[in-house]
């Protein structure tokens, strides 16, 4: 089984379009390398993918200014922002389901730790 790689999701591009994301859900990000290695940042406008991975959530975290908390859900980008009707974007701590609030040095981020599925797939331009 492939080693766990951790892709990086939020700023300005997850607040605009970005999907929800729970453990367990099976996704797909265009990415560029972050790290050489095992993390990932995603990317949607502007900016030319250069690796497509998939695969499974294992663990999620909002990473804000004290540090990483682990999460049950990334909320949408619409939810993030106060315009979901049906979600109102708060986040809830892994194990408690409770109520957390994290402190964003800027644009909310998270870490979406996916075990991929298959070889990652290179884009060649």
């Amino acid at each position: 089984m492939p080693e766990p790689v951790v892709v990086l999701v939020g700023g300005w591009e997850h607040q605009c379009c970005g999907l929800p994301v729970e453990i367990g859900d099976v996704v797909e990000y265009g990415v560029v390398s972050a790290d050489g290695a095992r993390r990932f940042e995603e990317v949607r406008h502007g900016t030319v993918r250069n690796q497509t991975l998939r695969g499974r959530v294992v663990e999620l975290f909002a990473v804000g200014a004290d540090g990483r908390v682990a999460i049950d859900r990334v909320p949408s980008g619409r939810a993030l922002r106060g315009f979901d009707d049906d979600d109102d974007g708060h986040l809830e701590a892994r194990w408690t389901g409770q109520r957390v609030t994290v402190e964003w040095e800027g644009d909310p981020e998270f870490e979406v730790v996916l075990e991929p599925y298959g070889k990652a797939g290179r884009r060649v331009q």
